[in-house]
């Protein structure tokens, strides 16, 4: 188990208030060894684990309290025999019945603390904005970063170089449990295939009554591999019609929202870079894990550049930043990246591997008049940059602490 700091650090100042610690994210991500991570933090204070009250959800032999009424009566219960505020952490919230009221009633009961995890954005949706609005704090975890994979990477074959280790990591992703399996190619591939069988039908299917899981997986299977490319729903309900299904754009947006909300992909708009507005046409989408797609439907290496855009993507994401597509006239910006004050332009490429590239990439910030920083990342080993934009190795930008 690694320290997350990037988590634990944003966390910290939330430990032992009285607002509720919200983890979400993808399943399988970590969100488990997070609270295990939060526990050791409260140890290591002085709080003494016999204050810990820990359910997860999932555990079969936790089904009968998978209601409120008998989740309340048996946390009052335990409550009432601990001494001092007690430390409450529930995972997989989702499958408690009314789990918003539950959890409310806890936080006005008890002297306590409260951590809940869950893998689908609608958690905080609906009745929980009514119950606990203004009373919780939410964090997204993600899967690992380059940096973190590397840290455990490195601990299990400690002769394993950078170049390698992003080698593996371009096939591989960031599912944290992989390590376990020692990356090992078919356990690590049979892994993932489960894990994203687990998130269609649980978190997708199940959570949005759909019926028509079929149309559902070939959308998901257009998304995945046209992954940061510009297309809309009509041309996804174009595709459809090709195949045989007459679908309208409006059910395919419904069931691209659902893979959204099970945090599977990540949707991009479009910024107007001179009419300083948002597109709301042609989006793009990201997936949660590269690997993931590369043991479900193949081709990281075919389409390596889409693979470094996603993984550019997620590595911004995890850093807090907000981001869009930026189109400036004809020309596009891979990504703006905004957080606080800060701005970061990033292109991203493969090879720039002839002088038509070069200008390509570096040309489009011709437009762009700030003073911002501008990269152009990619996997050439020799520094490229020129006329201010600076070229970074995409090993070096992953595993850099900032970017100015």
């Amino acid at each position: 188990m690694i320290n997350r700091e990037l988590y634990m650090s944003r966390i910290r100042p939330f430990i032992g208030n009285d607002l509720i610690k919200v983890l979400t994210g993808i399943r399988r991500s970590g969100k488990s060894v997070m609270l295990d991570l939060i526990k050791q933090e409260l140890v290591a204070s002085g709080v003494n684990e016999n204050q810990f009250i820990s359910i997860n959800f999932e555990n079969m032999s936790n089904a009968h309290l998978c209601f409120a009424e008998a989740l309340h009566q048996e946390i009052s219960q335990r409550i009432s025999e601990i001494t001092g505020k007690a430390y409450l952490f529930f995972d997989e919230i989702q499958e408690v019945i009314h789990w918003e009221k539950c959890i409310n009633s806890f936080r006005v009961e008890f002297n306590c603390d409260i951590y809940i995890t869950g893998s689908n954005a609608r958690l905080l949706s609906g009745e929980l904005a009514t119950y606990l609005a203004g009373r919780y704090v939410e964090f997204v975890i993600y899967p690992f970063s380059f940096g973190e994979f590397t840290e455990l990477y490195h601990s299990i074959y400690p002769d394993s170089d950078l170049r390698s280790m992003f080698t593996q990591y371009l096939t591989s992703g960031g599912m944290p449990y992989l390590s376990n399996l020692r990356y090992a190619e078919q356990p690590s591939r049979q892994y993932l295939q489960d894990l994203y069988n687990s998130v269609v039908l649980k978190d997708i299917v199940k959570r949005n009554n759909i019926r028509d899981v079929d149309l559902l997986e070939r959308i998901i299977a257009y998304i995945t591999a046209n992954i940061g490319t510009t297309f809309s729903a009509t041309a996804i309900s174009k595709y459809l019609k090709n195949e045989g299904r007459m679908v309208a754009p409006e059910t395919i947006l419904n069931y691209i929202k659902a893979c959204e909300d099970a945090f599977l992909f990540y949707r991009v708009r479009r910024q107007d870079l001179q009419g300083k507005k948002i597109l709301t046409v042609n989006e793009k989408y990201y997936i949660a894990d590269h690997g993931i797609r590369e043991a479900v439907f193949g081709g990281n290496m075919k389409d390596i550049n889409l693979i470094f855009e996603n993984i550019v993507y997620m590595e911004l994401l995890r850093r807090g930043y907000k981001i869009t597509v930026g189109k400036a006239g004809e020309k596009e910006i891979d990504f703006i990246a905004e957080k606080q004050a800060q701005k970061l332009y990033v292109q991203v490429a493969y090879l720039l591997a002839s002088e038509e590239t070069i200008q390509h990439e570096f040309g489009v910030y011709s437009t762009v008049r700030d003073n911002f920083p501008k990269y152009v990342v990619s996997y050439d080993e020799f520094d490229l940059s020129r006329d201010g934009f600076k070229h970074v190795n995409i090993r070096e930008f992953l595993m850099s602490q900032q970017w100015n």
